[in-house]
């Protein structure tokens, strides 16, 4: 069959008119419930990614404890909605911080145990937090005295410095939060202060 100008529009108009009949039409109904079905139980969260130093948006949609859906957040001027195969997976790794035998219905769950390996062991004992952030402090402290130095040696001129501690900022953290882990690691006399973006 030789299919001429006439014949390809008419072909053409007919498959137009084919598609365009009721059955051929997206249920607009439909497609809004299901743009709102991920979300609709759930309360709309905007944070940042943890991962690495871009400090991209995520719209996290949480219900009673447990994420049910992350995506990119389109307001956020970094990404713009857009999200990494890291990014993406943050859904994966929030719902596997769930012990299993921690119910789904119980809302506001948080760790209460610190994971620890004493030195030298092979296994790791639950401690509380409390007596994990004291340990923290007196190892920070102890470094601290170990490697601080009020007067430099060489010129004679008080420094109060301390060279035996390294402090790394990371992507997560907000404006407010960057400003006062860097007012506390000058408190410390931290010298060697950077973030991770610079790395």
């Amino acid at each position: 069959m030789d299919i001429t100008r006439r014949t390809f529009l008419k072909v053409s108009g007919i498959t137009m008119g084919v598609m365009l009949c009721p059955p051929f039409l997206k249920d607009s109904k439909a497609k809004s419930y299901a743009g709102k079905l991920k979300t609709k139980e759930g309360t709309e969260t905007t944070t940042i990614c943890p991962y690495c130093a871009c400090g991209c948006g995520i719209v996290v949609t949480a219900s009673g404890g447990k994420v049910l859906n992350t995506e990119g957040d389109p307001d956020h001027p970094i990404n713009e909605g857009t999200l990494c195969s890291k990014g993406n997976s943050l859904y994966q790794t929030a719902n596997q911080i769930r012990p299993s035998d921690v119910s789904d219905d119980e809302p506001g769950y948080r760790n209460e145990k610190v994971l620890w390996r004493k030195p030298g062991a092979s296994d790791w004992t639950e401690i509380p937090w409390g007596l994990a952030m004291f340990m923290m402090a007196a190892k920070i402290k102890r470094t601290r005295r170990q490697g601080f130095v009020d007067v430099d040696p060489e010129t004679g001129i008080t420094v109060n410095r301390c060279k035996s501690i390294a402090a790394l900022g990371g992507a997560a953290l907000d404006n407010e939060e960057c400003y006062l882990y860097t007012k506390l690691m000058r408190s410390l006399g931290v010298v060697y202060l950077e973030h991770q973006a610079r790395i």
